[in-house]
């Protein structure tokens, strides 16, 4: 199995706002390895939402090669996209975006069912919530979690699938350092234990400090590539 999970070449993206284009990607190349931890980071306005978003398959670049697991994933189609999204990537977003009327463990089923996998549904969300500390609290709708609860509920949900990588957009963000801190212990146990590929994209300095490699994004370039 090639070690690398993400391979991205030369990347662009333009917006098109009437006559004016926006050059968010100017042409962002790297690696990433299996079982990796990075953190993508840079001030507002420097393309690494942009990126993250085509890192995750809701995007695509205007130019260039992205290779998700082995897939060339750069010219699929929306659905196709979809698919490799559902197959491929967990998400955990610094807003939690669970369903506020179902319980913990339906919010974790969710990425089964998408994916046509139901029958595993309960077992595997319970597996999954387990996993991150809940497992007295999957009969519990959103609102009466706390956010460090929520959050984990939403780290689950990622994980159910078990993908490849594991995208963190801000996970920290609506938290207190203290709670923040323990998501993050909570995604790098998860990293060690089961080989999940993990990419943060944070503004926290702290956060970013404990990735293995930072990843620093500028005017749509990458300025700094380290250790």
């Amino acid at each position: 199995m090639d070690d690398i999970v993400i391979r991205a070449e030369a990347l662009t993206k333009v917006y098109r706002m009437g006559e004016v284009e926006v050059q968010a990607l100017r042409g962002i190349s790297m690696e990433v390895k299996r079982g990796e931890v990075v953190a993508i980071t840079g001030p507002s306005g420097s393309g690494k939402s942009t990126l993250m978003s085509i890192l995750g398959c809701l995007d695509r670049p205007t130019s260039g090669e992205y290779i998700l697991d082995g897939e060339n994933v750069a010219g699929l189609t929306d659905d196709q996209l979809a698919s490799i999204r559902n197959r491929k990537i967990g998400f955990v977003f610094q807003s939690f975006n669970l369903l506020q009327r179902v319980s913990a463990l339906v919010n974790v089923e969710l990425p089964l069912s998408y994916a046509n996998r139901p029958d595993e549904g309960k077992g595997r969300a319970a597996e999954a919530l387990r996993e991150v500390g809940l497992e007295n609290r999957m009969k519990h709708r959103p609102a009466e979690l706390s956010g460090g609860e929520q959050q984990r509920v939403a780290v689950a949900r990622a994980l159910v699938n078990e993908p490849a990588i594991l995208l963190a957009d801000e996970p920290t963000g609506n938290l207190d350092s203290k709670v923040g801190q323990e998501i993050m212990d909570l995604l790098l146990k998860l990293n060690h234990e089961s080989n999940t590929t993990l990419i943060i994209i944070t503004h926290d300095p702290r956060i970013a400090s404990q990735a293995q490699r930072t990843i620093l994004i500028r005017d749509g370039l990458v300025e700094r590539n380290t250790q």
